[in-house]
């Protein structure tokens, strides 16, 4: 009797891996370990696939599957993404081709300009897919970071009471929703040849535009602004109004230092920290 390919995965999540790609071999496991999601890399007649699958708490898979259903098109027909080969939304499990490179993180090419060039022109046409307008959209953010700050933290008590009483002064004006990648970073990049290419949809969701430059501004772009330069110069317009921008960094700040004490990664934990103190201008406590 052939061995399971991994035994945190479901027996039901097995079984169609095992009908999907019957002669399948885990080459390597690309799960991170902090949250349910397996990522396991696999061999099949010759071809490589990652499979990917959520546990019983997991709200990512659903996000991803329908980025690869309705969003990846501006990037699958370049080979810059996956195409999807198989899935199962009830079973939160999908299969998709393997996409070759390097990661981009730790690498020479996250220092380098043109990475980030590619990255911004990739995130351009992602973003030109469609606009919706949605007049609720700052007040279902205002409510999901107060939220967070009810949630256990080691946010200092009195800047969280500042946090509060700013939010709940925010104006909540229309915003305009486009298909964002949510994760928009080194570490969801390949290349290949000097080639960009994207990977991890699990965040993909409607939302600003300018929510997708967090992540970059809050890393790469603080230690290098040349890299900040050659990622506009690639994405055209920049999306970033002050107003809308301060916000999107105070709850981008707050979400990262809530949810990493929530899964025990202290490292990132003390990035968020450090976003808050300088979102709001102040010194790191």
């Amino acid at each position: 009797m052939r061995r399971p390919i991994s035994p945190r995965l479901s027996d039901r999540q097995r079984e169609l891996l095992r009908e999907w790609l019957p002669s399948a071999e885990v080459l390597k496991d690309h799960s991170w370990g902090l949250v349910g999601t397996v990522v396991l890399e696999l061999l099949h007649n010759g071809e490589r696939y990652i499979a990917k699958a959520g546990d019983a708490a997991d709200r990512h898979l659903a996000r991803e599957l329908r980025a690869h259903r309705n969003w990846l098109t501006p990037w699958t027909a370049q080979g810059r993404a996956p195409q999807l080969i198989r899935a199962d939304s009830d079973a939160k499990l999908l299969l998709t081709q393997f996409l070759p490179g390097e990661l981009v993180e730790g690498s020479p090419a996250e220092w380098a300009p043109d990475t980030y060039r590619q990255a911004g022109e990739l995130l351009a046409a992602f973003h030109r897919q469609s606009a919706v307008p949605d007049d609720a959209y700052e007040t279902r953010e205002n409510q999901r970071i107060l939220t967070h700050l009810a949630k256990p933290h080691r946010i200092n008590p009195v800047l969280a009471d500042r946090l509060r009483a700013e939010i709940a002064d925010w104006p909540t004006p229309p915003a305009v929703l486009v298909p964002t990648h949510g994760d928009w970073q080194p570490r969801n990049w390949l290349t290949d040849d000097g080639t960009i290419r994207i990977i991890d949809f699990g965040r993909a969701d409607l939302r600003p535009a300018y929510t997708d430059f967090v992540r970059l501004a809050a890393q790469q772009f603080r230690s290098m602004p040349a890299l900040e330069t050659a990622f506009v110069s690639g994405y055209g317009p920049d999306p970033r109004e002050p107003d809308v921008w301060h916000r999107a960094r105070i709850r981008e700040a707050v979400s990262t230092a809530v949810w990493a004490h929530q899964v025990g990664d202290e490292a990132f934990e003390q990035q968020g920290h450090r976003m808050i103190a300088e979102a709001v201008g102040e010194t790191p406590l």
